[in-house]
This record gives C-alpha cells, structure tokens and sequence, in this order.
C-alpha cells in the first residue's frame, strides 16, 4: 500500500466530532473532540481535542491539497491525535475551498476567522498559537502567521496572533509555483486567475520580514511541491531579518505528515522548540 493510501485509511480511521443541537460544540463523554463553527456553511467548521493534562498550547492544523474541495480535514485528524498525545490542544480546521465556495478571498476569510474564533472558545489559552500546514496549508500557515503585517482586508487585524508558524512542504511563493504550474494550475484556480495586484495579500513573500519564527520542514524527493519552495522562502526571510530555519528530512510530499515517520517525530520536536 502506497503512504496516499495509507494515510487516506488513517484519516477516515479517527472518529469525527459531533455537533450539538445549536452546531457549535460536541461534549460527549466518550468523544474528546469537539466540533466549533464559525460560520453558517458546512465547510466552516474545526475540530477541537484539547490533552488530559495541561495543554503546552494550541497547535492549529491546516491541510493540504493544493486548496481542493476534494481534500478535507480528514488528512488533519492523525496528526491532531499524536499532538494531543504530546500535550497540545489540537484543532483540526476546515475551510472553504475551491469547488465548494472557496478561493479568493473565500478561502482566506475562513482561516482568518477559524483562527480568531479561538478567542471566544471557554477555555482556552491563546498565549501560545502556532499554525501547522501541510502542502497548500503550509502555505495557509504562514500567511496565517503574518496577517498582521497587511493593511486593508478585516483579517489584517487579527484577535488571536499566531506565535510561530510551522510549514510542511508548504507552497511559500505563489508566483514561483505558477511559474511551475504546481498542482495543474492550483495557485491560479485559488485566485481566480493570472497574477495580479491580489497576489501581494496572498502571497507569504511579501509579508517578509514576519515578527514570529517560521519553520519549514520538507521531503528532499518530494516531487509535488519542490524543496525550493521552502529553501527559497527561508533564504529570503533571512535576508529580510526574520527567524526562519530549513529541516529537510528523508522522502516524498507525504511524509511530513505521516505520524509513524521520522519526519513527523522532527517536527514535535521542532514544535517544543517554540
């Protein structure tokens, strides 16, 4: 079996959260994660798992799939589960993407908001909030981490800031990957079209240098999304002054996120660095 599969079954193996009657929580004894809305469509969901003990913080989950509705926060649930075995407060986010209502700036909106919601959720400590994206969600996670830097847009004035931001073979420089046509045209079909003036609120280049560390973690055969795309990020956020660092392991663009992988045990320790 081939690690898509694999961790396709994985996915579809962990239990999803239920809702309650007014959609915003679960609290079944039995089910430790709880569903949170934040907003009235489908797809504006997350789901939250907080540990037995005291949570080391939240670690906010962003999947990949070249920002597709045919990839959901299934792909996010394994490594939601080994964080809360670590200690963190997991939470799992879904948003809109393209094919399902999603895009520019869709897409954007319902990260900005799932993230912000973290503030009115009981319990919860938004001292330490560190973004983790794999493939488009890396690329997710690190505009997540410099909204504050934009101007304009209500996401540029976030309620909860991100305090480190870590990418798993994230898609950084969205001109580059239309340059490369990564995902058939993925980044294009995100914007709705050619590069253009949006790219700049889009993109996590521009947003250089960022206050907070950035961390980028990727297969060395990964033949999806190219290490230049975290190489390059890392090299020009340095430049810029900012803390950014490069941990390139062993295998392809799925290995970061499988949870039995060398590769995933890096980036725990990597996230009880920061």
């Amino acid at each position: 079996m081939d690690r898509r599969r694999a961790i396709s079954l994985m996915a579809a193996g962990v239990l999803a959260a239920c809702s309650t009657s007014d959609g915003r929580t679960s609290t079944r004894k039995e089910d430790p994660v709880e569903t949170i809305t934040y907003g009235p469509d489908p797809a504006q969901r997350a789901e939250l798992t907080r540990p037995a003990g005291g949570s080391r913080g939240v670690v906010v989950i962003l999947h990949g799939g070249f920002w597709r509705a045919q990839y959901d926060l299934g792909l996010g649930r394994p490594l939601a589960t080994s964080l809360v075995a670590a200690g963190w407060t997991a939470y799992n986010v879904e948003y809109r993407r393209v094919g399902n209502g999603g895009g520019w700036p869709a897409t954007f909106d319902d990260v900005s908001a799932a993230i912000d919601r973290l503030a009115t959720i009981e319990g919860i400590d938004t001292t330490k909030v560190i973004t983790l994206g794999h493939s488009a969600g890396g690329h997710l996670a690190v505009w997540a981490a410099g909204r504050g830097t934009q101007s304009g847009p209500a996401w540029a004035h976030p309620a909860v800031r991100i305090t480190a931001a870590v990418s798993q073979a994230g898609v950084l420089d969205l001109g580059a990957a239309t340059r490369l046509d990564l995902g058939d045209g993925a980044v294009q079909a995100l914007m709705g079209g050619a590069v253009d003036d949006r790219y700049a609120l889009a993109d996590p280049t521009t947003q250089l240098p960022l206050s907070v560390p950035v961390r980028c973690v990727h297969g060395s055969s990964d033949d999806i999304v190219p290490l230049s795309q975290s190489a390059d990020y890392v090299e020009r956020a340095r430049r810029a002054g900012a803390d950014a660092e490069l941990t390139e392991v062993d295998g392809d663009h799925l290995v970061v996120i499988d949870p039995d992988s060398a590769a995933w045990a890096r980036t725990l320790t990597i996230l009880a660095t920061l």
